[in-house]
């Protein structure tokens, strides 16, 4: 699926910051200055969103996870409505530090939202006082709002898609210290330099967010679609296999019953001679 060049300048991902506010790594993705302004080069945009798209489509059709991170206000409720879609986690509340790097205590605390919910319906919250009661859900809520989202992430993903690079650097340096292949939307105030794969835009709009992610999601349902196929496919050749082929125990068995079968014609033979 080819990236629609009306489609992102549409949606205005040309726009990039002003001249004074400009990373020099940025040039090779600026196609001209309009009123003290930077101007994206779509073409290029396009590109980068085609291969990012491929990439993205690869890990989620070998079953990995992708990260989703959005803290600024204008692409919270499209990374949450986009990753929900395609059932991957995501952060649009607060990067916590060490959410990459120290992930064991991350998950720690999203095993205490299970311990809670699973105390509210054992009856044990119900013995503690009401003092209790309300830290503990203030607690919970808290978990919910920062960690909910990545409830089911019980491992390292293997990608991270970032909505602005440099607010999100923290996410970045984590993401690069371990390896992990980083995917951002980088305007032309950022640094290219530490992201995997770069998609030159316009990452202060909505419009402009929303017109890349939905690009890059829909690859990703083309491989997770491609995994559920491939899936099903192993599966009925090995059934077929397996009803094709006795198995081991089944075949010993019917040579003991055709043997004992074998030797009474053979002396019925011998008896006629």
């Amino acid at each position: 699926m080819r990236t629609n060049f009306d489609q992102l300048l549409e949606a205005g991902c040309h726009f990039g910051h002003l001249k004074r506010k400009w990373n020099p790594a940025m040039a090779p993705y600026i196609y001209m200055e309009r009123n003290g302004i930077h101007i994206i080069d779509l073409n290029k945009t396009a590109v980068k969103i085609d291969e990012a798209a491929e990439a993205l489509k690869a890990i989620a059709k070998s079953g990995r996870k992708i990260l989703f991170v959005s803290t600024k206000k204008q692409g919270q409720e499209v990374v949450a409505q986009k990753a929900q879609e395609i059932n991957m986690p995501y952060i649009t509340e607060r990067w916590a530090g060490g959410m990459l790097t120290n992930f064991p205590t991350i998950r720690k605390a999203v095993k205490k939202m299970s311990t809670i919910d699973k105390m509210m319906t054992d009856g044990t919250f119900n013995n503690i006082s009401k003092r209790e009661k309300l830290q503990i859900t203030r607690q919970r809520e808290k978990l919910e709002k920062n960690l909910g989202s990545i409830a089911d992430l019980t491992r390292l993903p293997s990608a991270v898609f970032v909505v602005d690079v440099m607010k999100e650097h923290i996410a970045v340096a984590e993401a690069n210290r371990l390896g992990i292949p980083v995917f951002g939307i980088v305007d032309t105030n950022s640094n290219p330099n530490n992201i995997d794969f770069v998609i030159p835009a316009n990452d202060d709009a909505t419009k402009s967010i929303d017109v890349i992610l939905s690009a890059v999601c829909a690859a990703i349902q083309e491989g997770l679609e491609e995994r559920k196929v491939e899936k099903a496919d192993e599966e009925a050749a090995a059934a077929q296999a397996a009803g094709e082929a006795p198995a081991p125990k089944e075949r010993r068995q019917r040579v003991r019953k055709a043997a004992p079968k074998a030797e009474a014609e053979k002396v019925a033979e011998v008896a006629a001679e």
